[in-house]
C-alpha cells in the first residue's frame, strides 16, 4: 500500500495501482453527486474527462514532474473506460450501473416528491421543465420521467394529447425528410442523384422559382417530397 503516500519515486506498476484506485475511487464518487451533476455526458465519459485532465495537468505545469508518470496513469485509465464500455453493452448489471433506470417525477397527475430527491432536483425546475413542453398543468401528465442523461420525458393523459390526423380517422401520409441539394453555396451532387435529377435541372428550378438568386447567395437549398424548392439566403432580405 506504498502507493498511497507521497514518495520520491514509483514504479511503473505502483502507478498503475494509483490509477485503477483512482478510478474507482472517481466512480463512486460521481455516482454519489447524482445524474444532474453529470447531465448530458455518461457516468463513464464524465469520469475519465475529468481524471485525465487533472492528470496531464500536473507535469505541463511543474518541471519536477516527468510525464513517465502521467502517462502509464492515463494509460491505465483509458483501458479501464474501454472495459467499463465492453461490460455495459455485454452486462446489464453493469449497464445499470453506469446508465441507471428512468426516474418517474409524475405519474398519473401526481407528483412524486421522494422521487424528486432521489434525482435531486427541486419543484421548480421540474415546472421549468414543463414549461418547456408547452404544458402549463401537472395534472395533465401521465407520466414524467427522469432521463439518465438529466432530461425529462412527459407523457400527457390522452384527454390531453395534441389532435392528428388518426383522431379522426384520416390517412396518415408518410413523412418523408427534406433532401439538401444546396449547402453553403454548394450543390449536393450524391442528394440529386438519389432524387434522379442532375444540375441543369436544378438550375432550371432555381432560375423558375427564385428570380435573380444567383448559386453563390444560397446558404442552405432543400426539395420536398413534391420537388418543390426551398431556399434559405446568406441574407434575408431577396431580390
Amino acid at each position: 500500500m506504498e502507493f498511497f503516500s507521497s514518495q520520491e519515486s514509483l514504479t511503473a506498476v505502483q502507478w498503475m495501482l494509483r490509477a485503477i484506485v483512482g478510478f474507482i475511487f472517481f466512480l463512486i464518487l460521481a455516482k454519489l453527486m447524482g445524474q444532474r451533476s453529470i447531465s448530458q455526458v455518461g457516468l463513464l465519459d464524465f469520469v475519465i474527462v475529468l481524471l485525465i485532465g487533472n492528470i496531464i495537468a500536473h507535469p505541463l505545469s511543474d518541471e519536477g514532474l516527468g510525464l513517465k508518470g502521467s502517462m502509464v496513469t492515463m494509460g491505465v485509465i483509458l483501458i479501464l473506460y474501454l472495459m467499463g464500455i465492453l461490460l455495459s453493452l455485454r452486462s446489464p448489471k453493469v449497464r445499470k450501473l453506469f446508465i441507471p433506470a428512468p426516474i418517474p417525477l409524475i405519474e398519473n397527475g401526481e407528483i412524486k416528491y421522494k422521487n424528486l430527491k432521489k434525482a435531486r432536483i427541486s419543484v421548480d425546475v421540474l415546472l421549468s421543465e414543463l414549461r418547456k413542453e408547452k404544458t402549463e398543468d401537472v395534472q395533465k401528465v401521465a407520466l414524467a420521467l427522469w432521463e439518465p442523461g438529466g432530461t425529462v420525458s412527459f407523457f400527457l393523459r390522452s384527454q390531453y394529447q395534441p389532435l392528428t390526423p388518426s383522431t379522426f380517422g384520416a390517412p396518415v401520409k408518410p413523412f418523408k425528410l427534406p433532401k439538401t441539394v444546396i449547402k453553403e453555396k454548394r450543390i449536393d451532387y450524391k442528394e440529386l442523384e438519389q432524387l434522379g435529377k442532375d444540375e441543369g435541372w436544378l438550375l432550371n428550378k432555381l432560375s423558375l422559382t427564385y428570380h435573380h438568386i444567383k448559386l453563390t447567395d444560397i446558404l442552405l437549398g432543400t426539395i420536398d417530397k413534391n420537388e418543390n424548392l426551398n431556399i434559405f439566403l446568406y441574407h434575408s432580405s431577396r431580390d
